[in-house]
C-alpha cells in the first residue's frame, strides 16, 4: 500500500463522519444525524461526489456514501467536514453486507453512480437480483433506486432484471446530455463521468422502484453466479 493511502486510512479513523464496518448502527442512524430526515445511500460512492453535492443542495435530507476503499472515501469525507455538511456521512464496508449497517425501512432511496459494470461477472453488478433482494431489506416501500452509468451492458442488464422482477420504472433516459436532461441531481459530474464524457461516451439513467413482493433470485441467475465463482 502506498504512503499516501496509508495516510488517508489513518486520517479517516479520526473522521467523525466515517464509520468503518458499523454493525452497531442499524436503527440508530437518525440518532447519529440527530434528526429524522430521510436517508439516501450512494453505493460504490468512490470519492463521494454525489453524497457531498446532494448534501449541499438538500440540507433536509441525510446522505451516506458506501464504499470499501477508504482512501477514496477520504476525499468526500474531508470536504463534508470542511464545509460543515453534518447531513453527509460515509460507511467503509462491503455493499453485500448492507443489511448489517442499516435496519429495515431505514433507507428512503439510493444512487448507483458509475459503478463497475463487471462485464465478465454479472453476479457482482449492483443491480443484480441478489443485490436488489438486499436493498429490499433496508429500503422503505416505494423507495427509488437510481442508476447512472456509461455502460450500455449494465443499463440493458438492469432493464432485464426490472422486467423479470416486476419492478416499476420511474424514469428512463438513454442519453441524458443529448436530451437536455442533465439538470438537478443528474447534472452532478463525478471524476469518472467527466472522464467518460471527454471520451464521447453516452450516459444512461434509469430510476425504478422494487416490487411489493419479495425479490427472488431466478435459477438462471444463481447458475450465472456459480459459473462466475467457478471461473475465479
Amino acid at each position: 500500500m502506498g504512503h499516501k493511502k496509508l495516510i488517508r486510512f489513518r486520517a479517516i479513523e479520526g473522521f467523525r463522519n466515517v464509520l468503518q464496518y458499523p454493525k452497531h448502527m442499524p436503527g440508530t442512524w437518525h440518532e447519529f444525524f440527530q434528526n429524522n430526515h430521510p436517508i439516501t445511500l450512494e453505493l460504490a460512492c468512490g470519492k463521494g461526489e454525489y453524497s457531498v453535492n446532494l448534501g449541499r443542495e438538500h440540507r433536509n435530507r441525510n446522505f451516506v456514501g458506501v464504499d470499501i476503499k477508504g482512501n477514496r472515501i477520504y476525499n468526500g469525507a474531508k470536504i463534508a467536514i470542511q464545509e460543515g455538511l453534518d447531513n453527509v456521512a460515509f460507511v467503509r464496508g462491503q455493499i453485500d453486507h448492507l443489511n448489517e449497517y442499516f435496519a429495515e425501512n431505514e433507507v428512503s432511496d439510493l444512487w448507483i453512480v458509475f459503478s463497475d459494470p463487471f462485464l465478465k461477472k454479472p453476479k457482482n453488478r449492483l443491480t443484480h437480483p441478489r443485490f436488489l433482494k438486499l436493498y429490499q431489506q433496508v429500503m422503505k416501500e416505494g423507495g427509488v433506486i437510481k442508476l447512472k452509468t456509461d455502460s450500455r451492458e449494465l443499463y440493458d442488464f438492469t432493464h432485464e432484471v426490472i422486467a423479470e422482477q416486476s419492478c416499476s420504472i420511474v424514469e428512463d433516459i438513454q442519453d441524458i446530455y443529448s436530451k437536455g436532461k442533465a439538470t438537478g441531481a443528474l447534472a452532478i459530474q463525478t471524476f469518472y463521468e467527466k472522464m467518460h464524457l471527454a471520451e464521447g461516451r453516452t450516459i444512461y439513467y434509469l430510476a425504478f422502484t422494487l416490487p411489493a413482493h419479495p425479490i427472488v433470485v431466478p435459477e438462471r441467475r444463481k447458475k450465472e453466479a456459480e459459473e462466475d465463482a467457478a471461473a475465479e
